[in-house]
């Protein structure tokens, strides 16, 4: 009967303490996008202010993805050396950091502010998969797909709600960006708790660095993780103008726009999950691929016949793709050590390509004083994206591969 009890509170204390860390997850995945979705928005605003041209503007939603690549190769050797706990507390406050910076009545500290907060999610974005894989090894399916729900969700949270929250408390564009930091504030007090117990874990052992760089397999997830973001963050950047040099009102056009992350939300919740349960991906890799394809052939045809239509199908792409990106870093690995190493080459290689998407996408436009080129260029993305796609989503590890 002792024991009984015993085992019933072993029981409820486990649960409570995964209910405790997964909410840290969810709070923590929810600050990764805020801060970089945010600036479009108030970018009127912004630019009414500082006088900012388009040019600028453009650097300055970039910058944070160039972080994201850059400091993503720094994330597995910091975690290595404090653990995922407290470098993951780092990230937190050096975001914080960056968006209190932003504040600042500074263009130059604009600026740094953006890039600093690049950095904290950066560390963040490749150490939140390991940390997944380390302390859900039998649930990683679900909170992939809960981390890549996140993502989204709070993408779309920034892309909605920036305007209304700063209008209903009459505040201006800076405060409006900063009122963000409410949130990273959240997830600091939900991660501290967990910081003294943690002590000075690491993330797995061994903890050599594994030379994933020299992989095949780990090059295949990196260029599919690029292609999607690529993609993606032109569609973001520029959907907007597409739909309304298509006709559509700016306020219509900006809430179809918004939809995209909002269906993203669904996909990338279910798919890290049915990929965890099956042997190879490559059948996620064609609902990527198809809700991409599918979306883009409509906004090039009759981009104002049923935009609705088109930006879910974007948004299921989109979010399956993301989803299965994340979820490969842990798939493709065996160790979350390994998964760090492989989650930092593929953001590195991911980012520094996807930075390049709006700026093409917006030079193909100018150039040819249309938008059926750059939709014709992220078509043909595609191609690359289904071929990376269906080698990464091969049922192997890099281990092996390296070992062989």
């Amino acid at each position: 009967m002792a024991n009984t009890q015993e085992r019933t509170a072993g029981s409820h204390v486990g649960a409570w303490r995964s209910l405790a860390l997964g909410s840290t997850v969810v709070a923590i995945s929810l600050n990764q996008r805020p801060a970089l979705v945010a600036v479009g928005p108030l970018t009127p605003q912004l630019r009414a202010d500082t006088g900012l041209g388009a040019t600028a503007v453009s650097v300055l939603t970039t910058l944070p993805l160039l972080c994201f690549g850059v400091f993503a190769l720094a994330a597995p050797v910091a975690g290595r050396r404090w653990g995922i706990d407290r470098t993951l507390t780092g990230a937190l406050i050096i975001l914080l950091a960056g968006i209190g910076l932003r504040m600042l009545p500074s263009v130059p500290a604009l600026f740094v502010g953006s890039a600093v907060a690049g950095i904290g999610i950066a560390v963040s974005n490749v150490l939140l998969p390991s940390l997944i894989k380390r302390d859900y090894p039998l649930r990683t399916g679900p909170m992939m797909g809960l981390y890549s729900l996140c993502l989204n969700g709070g993408a779309a949270l920034a892309a909605a709600g920036t305007v209304p929250f700063g209008s209903a408390l009459s505040l201006n564009w800076r405060v409006t960006l900063g009122a963000w930091g409410l949130m990273t504030l959240v997830a600091l007090a939900l991660w501290l708790p967990r910081i003294c117990t943690a002590g000075h874990r690491q993330i797995s052992a061994p903890v050599t660095r594994l030379p994933v760089w020299r992989s095949k397999l780990a090059w295949a997830v990196s260029l599919f993780m690029a292609l999607q973001s690529l993609v993606y963050y032109a569609l973001i950047a520029w959907l907007p103008t597409l739909l309304t040099d298509a006709g559509l009102s700016q306020s219509r056009a900006g809430l179809t726009a918004s939809i995209m992350s909002i269906a993203g939300t669904a996909s990338s919740l279910l798919i890290p999950i049915f990929a965890t349960r099956s042997t190879n991906q490559r059948v996620f890799v064609g609902v990527s691929v198809l809700g991409f394809l599918f979306g883009l052939i409509g906004l090039l045809l009759a981009p104002n016949g049923a935009p609705v239509l088109w930006v879910i199908l974007l948004g299921i792409g989109q979010g399956a793709g993301i989803g299965l990106a994340l979820t490969l870093f842990v798939l493709r690995t065996q160790s979350a050590s390994a998964a760090a190493d492989l989650s930092g080459m593929a953001q590195t290689i991911g980012y520094l390509i996807a930075a390049a998407g709006p700026l093409l996408a917006g030079a193909l436009h100018d150039l040819t004083d249309s938008w059926s080129a750059t939709i014709l260029a992220l078509t043909l993305a595609l191609a690359a994206l289904l071929a990376t796609g269906w080698i990464a989503a091969a049922n192997r590890v890099v281990e092996d591969e390296l070992h062989d």
